[in-house]
């Protein structure tokens, strides 16, 4: 059967077609829809956010330093003591016996003294005259005056004065060390009966109160003794946070700090950061920290209660363990060219990742690396690689971080709108 030429020349058009149409479409595939934002110079302040609790500045912890029952307890909690006021007194009958004890002891021993003091006298006065005799003994025998036996028993009477003396001398000296040990006693007997009344080391106000009258309180000289009460300075009030280790090196002393008290939720107030921890909170157990464990550093912010305090307000508006949120200022940057957070991605791997942004020109994704500076929530400063005014790509989120390349085909739509940062 033999085909048509006419079945040949159609077979030959669709062919060409075919080649024709493979030639203009074939490969071609449709642009990513991308957002855009200008790059334009903006103010940026960089935050680090923490929450703690509040804290005062200064606060005295009343221990017991000696052991008995609480007789008098003349504050309550909430009061407001001056420094020296009485605090608590503990019964002070077994140390104020421990005390006569001491003293009677002390008297003794002075006693003792006067003894060995007369003693010594009566020493002093016969190795006298044994010397005296000793010295003539010596003249009579050279002189062959005095005969061998009596020169003999004349050395010994002088051996022994001499050392009859110096015994008396030495009771002496010990009744003096008997003496200093007694008066070291009544001292600290005395120091004990002063410790049963227990006064206010500061200005402050009574913020804890664990003791009341007729408890036992145990009290060691060795270790801390059992709280009584915890006096503090209400008008110097901080904030201890715990801050990441990521976060915590751009944090420096005398930062300015924004505070946000739970108890008032309509109130900012502003802090300074006076303290920040050198060694992290869980390296106390080092050998026994697990990899997984977060790693945070105490930072202590001083709150200025002037700042943000509504007028009727009390003068004391903080209270120890209130919650707080604290963001950390750490960096500004006025009039610093930035674009969008998620406009900054990363391409390659290892050390050659380097840091950019796509830029939306003729169509086409262009791969722009980028140095990047201070950043707040919204923003990061670029330092070096873009010029004011570039059009550079913003998202879709998942397309900027991975999936987006240099030369890609984009077509930009509509880019929702974005309220602009605020700037304090």
């Amino acid at each position: 059967m033999k085909i048509s030429k006419r079945v040949w020349i159609g077979v030959a058009v669709v062919t060409a077609g075919l080649a024709v149409a493979a030639y203009f479409y074939g490969g071609r595939t449709e642009p990513t829809e991308v957002e855009t934002e200008a790059a334009e110079a903006r103010d940026l302040v960089e935050r680090v956010t923490a929450s703690g609790k509040i804290q005062p500045a200064s606060e005295v912890a009343i221990t017991a330093q000696v052991s008995g029952e609480i007789l008098e307890l003349p504050v309550k909690e909430g009061d407001w003591v001056t420094k020296g006021t009485l605090l608590v007194r503990i019964n002070p009958d077994l140390y104020q016996s421990a005390l006569n004890r001491a003293l009677a002891g002390l008297n003794s021993a002075r006693s003792n003294l006067a003894t060995a003091r007369a003693g010594l006298a009566q020493t002093e006065a016969a190795f006298s005259a044994a010397k005296k005799a000793w010295t003539r003994a010596q003249q009579l025998h050279a002189e062959r005056i005095l005969s061998e036996a009596d020169y003999d028993a004349a050395e010994s009477s002088y051996r022994a004065t001499e050392a009859g003396d110096r015994s008396a001398r030495e009771a002496v000296a010990a009744a003096g060390y008997a003496i200093e040990s007694a008066e070291a006693s009544v001292q600290e007997a005395r120091d004990n009966l002063n410790r049963t009344g227990l006064r206010d080391p500061q200005d402050g106000t009574i913020t804890a109160l664990a003791k009341e009258v007729g408890e036992s309180v145990q009290g060691t000289g060795f270790m801390a003794g059992e709280i009584i009460m915890k006096v503090s300075n209400l008008g110097a009030m901080e904030v201890h946070v715990e801050v990441n280790e990521s976060d915590i090196v751009r944090v420096t002393l005398g930062d300015s700090v924004d505070i946000e008290v739970d108890a008032y939720r309509d109130q900012t107030f502003r802090g300074t950061v006076v303290e920040i921890g050198n060694t992290a909170l869980n390296a106390a157990g080092a050998a026994g920290i697990s990899m997984d464990q977060v790693t945070n550093f105490s930072v202590k912010i001083r709150i200025d209660p002037s700042r943000g305090l509504a007028a009727d307000s009390s003068a004391a508006p903080f209270r120890p363990g209130m919650s707080a949120t604290v963001e950390i200022l750490t960096d500004r940057a006025a009039g610093a060219l930035s674009v969008p957070l998620q406009a900054v991605t990363t391409r390659g791997e290892g050390e050659e990742s380097t840091t950019g942004v796509f830029l939306a020109a003729d169509g086409k994704a262009v791969w722009t690396p980028v140095t990047t500076g201070v950043q707040d929530s919204r923003h990061i400063a670029v330092l070096s690689g873009l010029a004011a005014g570039a059009t550079v790509i913003t998202g879709p989120y998942e397309t900027v971080s991975r999936a987006l390349e240099d030369g890609d085909a984009v077509h930009v739509g509509e880019t929702p709108p974005v309220d602009a940062a605020p700037v304090p």
